[in-house]
């Protein structure tokens, strides 16, 4: 019997390509899109989990409240707290410092830039990083000891048999020699912590020795006693900042330092996942998690859907083989399980489908998801016996409706071709409708977000972007802006080749406390000269620029935005007013000149006060250069040759300003493109079931076509017609789209402090996409039956 079921079921595989192929697609196609998202969130929650002693590790946190009152929550210490915690505070058994450093390394004569990560000795007895080779209780003891991964020893000796090779490092511009003690293993990619390098945090200890509590730069990590108390814990070390930076705080305090430190705890299972939480590396959003799971779930669903749509559309076509096995003898029970059983062999070949699909699919999804997942991710026992379920779910839920229906077929009716379904198929329309909602929720979703994301790319920053480099030279303090190396590679940059303009300015981001007017506020300091505004392109708005012509700008004068204008409450001109305090000093500096407000920062964040100064006790650390575009190779080769001349003991690099831009909305750049193929994906299987909807009722109402056809009916009156209840579904589904798309879109856009309008066009332009999708879908199956010969419809048995 079970074999004669199994040669039923593929016989009517056979016999009906067109929608086994569907059916088929659709399901592999949900069932693949299961098993991307399955890898992901694995990969997502199982960050760390690795960690032998994950349940007691926890990181430092600290909670800045300024004097405004606004707060941040930082993911750093300073190098003291580590140490003063473990012993002020019983409960602390061991602490570590990891802290990543962009540096330079020399092997033989050349030069590369890693990324280098220093921490304390207990790294690897703290945490669980497995060594090929090396004692961990003593790999990172000596001042110059270095430990590589396995990939970092191939890459500079050919070999992981790599101890005792040396490598130099470049601190404080010039090259000490690091003597490698220990080779680890490749760092899993699921782990907060990523290294290739490791240099003894001791050095630092030594060279850079600093008990200021103030100065976070530092990610500490705790290892708790199991029994330990947390927010017992988080007071004690409360306390013992309150008492150990006690006179730290009162000399800031003198400088307008007034922010207030809450120090607290944070699991290490959770900081993946917490984005909350500033300068926690590789923090991914847990909303990303459930909105692609969401999507998968949803789309499986309308897959499972589809193919009870379909099924059922087909039905009739087999009416008389159920009537017939019904009067030879045929249980109602068979029947189903005749049906679930093709159900299950359709399934079986969608799971083996989708297998093919999600491996030939995963380089295209890492790329999407920036990550380096592999089907083989998948091999443990709980997602294997996960998968086996989500077979029998599937098979389950997308063959009991049908078999039910099918089954309890009348064999009277069926073999006299009398048989007629039910009811107004309120479940199938009732599904359609929910499968072009989303369908259509996507649309608008993925139109608002394109429309955002050409916003944020395109929008005037307020100065010219476009054939602007930035080079980094790194000078330190004795390079003063009147050096005699800044002044030569400035002088001969601006007579390179193609170079229009050289702007010397500051290296990193820094901001300060100013007062003026009687308002303290933070501003965005700027160190520049009078180079600056000219190379950027950035308009004044009153005054005048710094000069050469007026020597005291350099220590007497400063410009200004105009948010920092607005902010300190100034009415009319600023021009001759002073700032009265400044980066912890009491100073009168003049306002020369009024900057036009520019981005400075991405378009997330309101513009903030700035404040330019051209202080000659200031390095220098980097050239910004406008090059003309038809000449920008040569131009490339002129700033290498003269980089290279003054600096030949580092690597050239060079960025491009709008470049870096666009990196401040890689994250809106993957999820346009997510919620992009997300959206086809959801459309394409809801037009699948839209599609066998009106297969269904194109064989329900084929009678009805014929007769109209003989009273005179056209073929385009027809189609009309019988197009006409599926594009009311799409219009409901439309209408119930609408509320969700507009809730969600408005959300998402709060995260921009400049953004589009929510407009109506963009609905409407909604409302087409998805209505022609429908109609070219459901076209196919109207105009074939209004062209059909109504002889065959009418003719009787």
């Amino acid at each position: 019997m079970l074999r004669n079921y199994i040669k039923i079921a593929l016989r009517n595989l056979l016999r009906n390509k067109g929608f086994s192929i569907i059916n088929i697609l659709g399901l592999s196609i949900g069932l693949a899109c299961c098993m991307l998202i399955i890898l992901y969130t694995k990969d997502e929650v199982s960050f760390d989990a690795f960690q032998a002693r994950k349940d007691q590790l926890y990181r430092v946190t600290c909670t800045i409240q300024d004097m405004n009152g606004e707060k941040q929550k930082l993911g750093i210490a300073a190098l003291t707290q580590g140490p003063s915690f473990k012993e002020d505070i019983p409960e602390v058994l061991e602490f570590s410092r990891v802290q990543d450093r962009s540096m330079f390394v020399r092997s033989g004569s050349e030069v590369f830039t890693e990324k280098a990560v220093w921490a304390d000795k207990n790294f690897f007895t703290l945490f669980s990083f497995p060594l090929v080779a090396g004692n961990p209780k003593t790999v990172l003891s000596d001042i110059h000891s270095l430990v590589l991964t396995e990939e970092m020893a191939e890459k500079y000796f050919g070999t992981t048999q790599a101890l005792g090779k040396k490598l130099e490092f470049e601190i404080n511009n010039k090259f000490e020699t690091f003597v490698v003690s220990g080779i680890a293993k490749n760092a899993p990619q699921n782990s907060t912590i990523q290294f290739k390098i490791l240099l003894p945090f001791v050095y630092q200890e030594i060279h850079e020795k600093d008990d200021n509590w103030l100065w976070l730069s530092f990610p500490t990590y705790l290892l708790l006693h199991p029994s330990a108390d947390i927010a017992t814990v988080e007071k004690k070390m409360n306390q013992v900042y309150l008492t150990r930076s006690k006179e730290q705080r009162a000399e800031a305090s003198k400088h307008g330092f007034k922010d207030h430190f809450n120090w607290g705890l944070q699991p290490f299972l959770q900081m993946h996942l917490a984005t909350d939480i500033q300068y926690t590396p590789q923090a991914s959003n847990p909303m990303y998690s459930y909105i692609l799971l969401g999507i998968a779930l949803f789309v499986l669903l309308i897959a499972c859907i589809n193919f009870v749509n379909l099924t059922v559309a087909q039905s009739l076509r087999r009416s008389r083989e159920i009537g017939i096995r019904k009067v030879v003898g045929g249980q109602r029970s068979q029947l189903m399980g005749q049906f679930l059983g093709e159900s299950f062999i359709l399934c079986f070949l969608a799971f083996t489908l989708a297998i093919l699909l999600a491996e030939a699919s995963l380089p295209f999804f890492n790329e999407l998801a920036n990550k380096e997942l592999s089907l083989t991710y998948l091999l443990d026992y709980q997602l294997v016996l996960g998968v086996v379920v989500l077979f029998l779910v599937t098979g389950f839920a997308a063959g009991f409706y049908p078999a039910l229906v099918l089954s309890g077929f009348d064999p009277l009716q069926t073999l006299y071709n009398r048989f007629r379904f039910s009811g107004k198929n309120y479940l199938s329309k009732g599904l359609v409708v929910l499968q072009f909602s989303l369908a259509t929720f996507l649309i608008i979703t993925t139109l608002f977000i394109y429309a955002q994301f050409n916003y944020l790319t395109n929008k005037d920053l307020g100065y010219n972007e476009k054939n602007l480099l930035s080079v980094t030279v790194g000078w330190n303090r004795t390079d003063s802006p009147t050096s005699t190396r800044q002044q030569t590679f400035e002088h001969e940059l601006s007579h390179a080749p193609g170079v229009q303009q050289v702007a010397p300015v500051m290296d990193g981001s820094w901001t300060t406390t100013a007062k003026a007017n009687g308002v303290e506020l933070d501003v965005k300091y700027e160190h520049v000269d009078e180079h600056f505004l000219p190379a950027m392109q950035i308009p004044m708005v009153e005054g005048r620029n710094f000069s050469a012509a007026y020597p005291a700008d350099s220590t007497h004068s400063v410009l200004v935005n105009e948010a920092f204008v607005q902010k300190v409450g100034w009415k009319g001109s600023a021009i001759g007013k002073t700032v009265d305090f400044l980066n912890g000093n009491d100073t009168k500096l003049t306002i020369v000149g009024v900057v036009k407000d520019y981005h400075f920062a991405s378009l997330k964040a309101k513009i903030s006060p700035q404040l330019f100064s051209s202080n000659p006790h200031l390095p220098f650390g980097r050239f910004l250069i406008r090059v003309q575009p038809d000449k920008l190779p040569r131009a490339i080769q002129s700033i290498e040759a003269t980089y290279r001349k003054l600096v030949p003991y580092r690597p050239f690099s060079y960025d491009f300003i709008d470049e870096l831009n666009y990196k401040n909305y890689e994250a809106e750049a993957k999820w346009k493109q997510i919620i992009t193929f997300g959206a086809i994906l959801t459309i394409f299987i809801s037009c699948i079931g839209l599609f066998g909807l009106a297969s269904l009722s194109m064989q329900q109402r084929t009678k009805e076509i014929g007769i109209r056809k003989v009273l005179g009916a056209s073929v385009l009156q027809l189609s009309n017609l019988l197009a006409k209840n599926f594009l009311t579904l799409v219009l409901i589904a439309f209408v119930v789209a609408i509320p969700a798309a507009w809730y969600v879109t408005q959300r998402w856009l709060e995260n921009f402090a400049y953004r589009i309008d929510i407009t109506w066009q963009t609905f409407a332009l909604a409302a087409l996409l998805t209505s022609g999708i429908a109609l070219i879908t459901v076209s196919f199956n109207t105009i074939r039956t209004a062209l059909a010969n109504p002889i065959k419809s009418l003719k009787s048995e």
